[in-house]
């Protein structure tokens, strides 16, 4: 036994050092079965405490550490690289609900909380945590923090940092940052909480939050709504916006493409449409009202719709069950897509006025570039995000789709450029985007987040290759 595992074992307890390529196993490969990684230790620390302990170690041992929470990373944000010299610190022992204020509408958990615990938490206390993803039953809290984790809601209530007040960080060399707030107004400095939040674990490791809890929202009303294209939904968002304010919780866009590919794959979806569509929403609203007074206001706005040549066809849920048949479409994506096979998989936002045009010169740009490609495109419209991902012409070898993926990323993102987007909207930079980013960030804005690591970070021993690429400076 190396003098860093020994010393870690001392302080975390052999248990929780794990060594041997079998218990490593599940900590070295990403959700997407895409990146593969060697540690010369995995960690598993029970308390910030043992985290900072863990920390100092790997300072004084110039051991790079990468920080990890529920494995469910969509960039390889959380998976090492091969050499085997990383220590993967896994937060998964770090799963306590420490506090929830309903009078102050908040809650405090361990960063190594399920985002699915957390809901049922809020509820239990007759709260609402509102951030929902497809991964919910086994991401972590501080995972959905180190990538600003978005999911279907974000319409309403915002991302992940809009949903957090405090933070609690141990950072690269053991100190611990106490911002565990649960003030909504401090105007006294820096917001050194933002500053964690989105960073991928490069800047300090995340071990606690204070998050915003919301009123339960007692009714809900969901429609499946069929539209011609992009351009379509967009004018449907805006009125439905107009029927319904901020009650409009959700609005997610599929291709009739998207919608086949679910359908092909997740065998309990159901098309609740009399036809394939070009393409679909799905609409939610939530409220404090009664159902049947939000299920007319949604009722008001489809027929608005129909009215101006915008609705083609629509299935609103009478209940529970139909409402979470809709979403079981929406949420069979990503599963349909990993069975579907390799894909070129873009995590895009733009002004929300964008996205149709977007849609169309993408599209253009790609079959330009490899005619018979593909194109998936789903995601939330209402907030400007949309996963746009490209599978295989029918027929084609996989290497030669592997060997054209980086043009086809080239296209797509130069298409987010012109409209002043973003390359990663809620899925993080990871390793699968770290080596566009000199290409999609001004050179003042790299120098400057190079010299917020070299100041939180100066030995780079944070999740080295993720989120930064290598700075040009000497």
């Amino acid at each position: 036994m190396d003098d860093l595992i020994a010393e870690l074992a001392g302080v975390l307890g052999e248990a929780n050092v794990f060594v041997t390529p079998e218990d490593q196993a599940p900590f070295l490969t990403d959700w997407l079965g895409k990146y593969h990684g060697a540690a010369r230790a995995v960690i598993r620390p029970g308390s910030t405490a043992e985290v900072a302990a863990a920390m100092r170690i790997c300072a004084r041992h110039a051991a790079p550490v990468v920080p990890q929470g529920g494995n469910t990373s969509m960039s390889g944000g959380a998976t090492p690289d091969e050499t085997g010299k990383a220590v993967v610190l896994s937060l998964a022992r770090l799963n306590s609900i420490r506090d929830i204020d309903a009078v102050g509408n908040t809650i405090t958990v361990d960063a190594g909380v399920i985002l699915a615990k957390v809901q049922q938490a809020a509820d239990a206390a007759g709260r609402f945590f509102p951030l929902s993803l497809g991964a919910e039953g086994s991401c972590t809290i501080g995972g959905n923090l180190a990538a600003n984790a978005g999911g279907v809601a974000v319409l309403r209530y915002g991302t992940m940092r809009e949903l957090t007040l405090g933070l609690e960080v141990v950072l690269a060399d053991g100190r611990v940052w106490d911002g565990l707030t649960a003030l909504r107004k401090d105007n006294t400095g820096y917001a050194l909480r933002d500053l964690f939040i989105g960073s991928e674990g490069t800047l300090g490791v995340i071990t606690g939050a204070v998050l915003k809890l919301f009123a339960q929202p007692h009714a809900r009303a969901s429609a499946f709504v069929a539209v011609a294209g992009a351009a379509a939904a967009l004018s449907l968002l805006g009125a439905v916006r107009d029927r319904c304010g901020d009650r409009l919780t959700a609005f997610e866009f599929m291709t009739g493409d998207c919608l086949s590919l679910i359908l092909r794959h997740i065998g309990d979806a159901r098309l609740p449409l009399a036809a394939m569509p070009q393409a679909a929403v799905l609409i939610e609203l939530s409220d404090q009202d009664d159902e049947a007074g939000l299920r007319e206001r949604l009722e008001a706005a489809l027929a608005d719709g129909i009215e101006a040549g915008l609705v083609l066809d629509a299935a609103i849920a009478q209940d529970g069950a139909q409402a979470r048949a809709f979403w079981r479409i929406r949420e069979g994506v990503s599963e349909a897509l990993v069975r579907e096979g390799k894909a070129a998989k873009h995590d895009v936002s733009m002004p929300v006025s964008a996205m149709a045009d977007f849609v169309a010169a993408a599209d253009a740009a790609v079959h330009a570039v490899a005619p018979g490609i593909s194109p998936i495109v789903f995601g939330h419209l209402g907030d400007g995000n949309l996963h746009y991902n490209l599978l295989p012409a029918e027929g084609q070898d996989p290497a030669a789709f592997a060997a054209l993926a980086p043009e086809l990323t080239r296209v797509v993102h130069d298409e987010i450029g012109r409209r002043r987007g973003s390359i990663s909207a809620e899925h993080g930079i990871g390793q699968l985007r770290v080596s566009e980013m000199p290409r999609r960030k001004a050179p003042l804005e790299l120098e400057l987040m190079h010299q917020l690591k070299h100041l939180l970070d100066p030995a780079g021993l944070l999740n080295p290759g993720k989120l930064l690429p290598p700075s040009t400076k000497n």
